[in-house]
């Protein structure tokens, strides 16, 4: 029986270190469970996500290092995938240090470090930094930008 990894996670604005963190994760066995949360879920850790389940789900599933994608429906359900699909090793980012070790008697647990200056959370940040700028602010660099290509261009 092939040795079988799962993880957990949100993958709401899918980047670099989604992808990087998968990767290595998929090298951690030969068959990678994805627990995706639902919009249920995140609504109750008190989460907004931007892009729906649904399409989430679907962008994981179609990284060619995840075999099955599954719903995260709460916090309990962990022991009872790791059962379910024979887990041998369950592995997440190392910002959860320590949280899932209640899973050692079922599976072996791996906390894999980020990717280094890329975060979910960063870029929600920045987008809404972003989005803050004000109209007039907009307008004033558009015509900054316009007198200098008059200028130089």
């Amino acid at each position: 029986m092939p040795s079988t990894v799962i993880t957990y996670g949100t993958f709401d604005m899918f980047h670099i270190g989604h992808l990087n963190l998968l990767r290595r994760i998929a090298g951690l066995g030969e068959r990678l469970i994805v627990a995706v949360s639902t919009d249920e879920f995140n609504a109750g850790k008190g989460k907004r996500t931007l892009i729906p389940f649904e399409q989430r789900a679907e962008i994981v599933r179609s990284i060619r290092y995840v075999d099955e994608v599954i719903p995260e429906l709460s916090w309990e359900q962990k022991v009872e995938d790791v059962q379910r699909y024979a887990v041998s090793t369950f592995a997440i980012g190392d910002d959860w240090q320590g949280h899932f070790d209640f899973l050692r008697p079922y599976c072996e647990v791996v906390y894999l470090p980020r990717t280094e200056g890329v975060s979910t959370t960063e870029l929600k940040r920045s987008l809404n930094r972003f989005c803050s700028v004000s109209r007039e602010d907009v307008l004033h660099a558009f015509e900054v930008l316009e007198r200098l290509r008059q200028d130089f261009g």
